[in-house]
């Protein structure tokens, strides 16, 4: 009977999901230091919750540029303005959502389907690596010069 148990939750006996962010300095980490994660569910909500953070930041910092950008404009454009973070924050919320979750579930079905323990860095770095997607799509590639 343990045996289908295991095949059907292969986290250890008497495991406890870390709560966010559970971040640890991996180089030389202490015995019973590293946290892991081993459920699809918790592997997704760790990525998508990241994905929103850094999406958030990262916007916050263009719409404050995009605001800045309007201090020279008159007393119209101040009208006006506030309407830029608005936007920003909306778009940084639906691409995180999407792409946290896509990521998060692909994550989860890959570390699940290998029986594998998943570090709780794995979710932050994924995220760094959808907000480079997208900075980079930002920019349009010519060719030639």
């Amino acid at each position: 009977m343990a045996f289908d148990y295991r095949l059907e939750n292969h986290a250890p006996l008497g495991y406890s999901t870390p709560s966010f962010p559970s971040l640890y300095w991996p180089y030389k980490a202490e015995p019973g230091e590293a946290n892991y994660l081993y459920h699809t569910s918790d592997i997704w909500r760790h990525t998508l919750l990241w994905t929103l953070i850094i999406f958030a930041v990262f916007h916050a910092v263009v719409a404050a540029f995009a605001v800045a950008m309007q201090l020279g404009k008159g007393e119209k454009a101040w009208k006006y303005v506030w309407i830029i973070p608005l936007f920003y924050a909306l778009t940084a919320g639906v691409e995180a959502l999407m792409a946290g979750s896509i990521v998060g579930l692909i994550l989860g079905a890959v570390y699940s389907a290998g029986y594998f323990r998943m570090s709780t860095w794995i979710p932050f770095v994924w995220a760094l690596i959808n907000i480079s997607i997208l900075v980079l799509s930002s920019f349009s590639i010519q060719g030639g010069l």
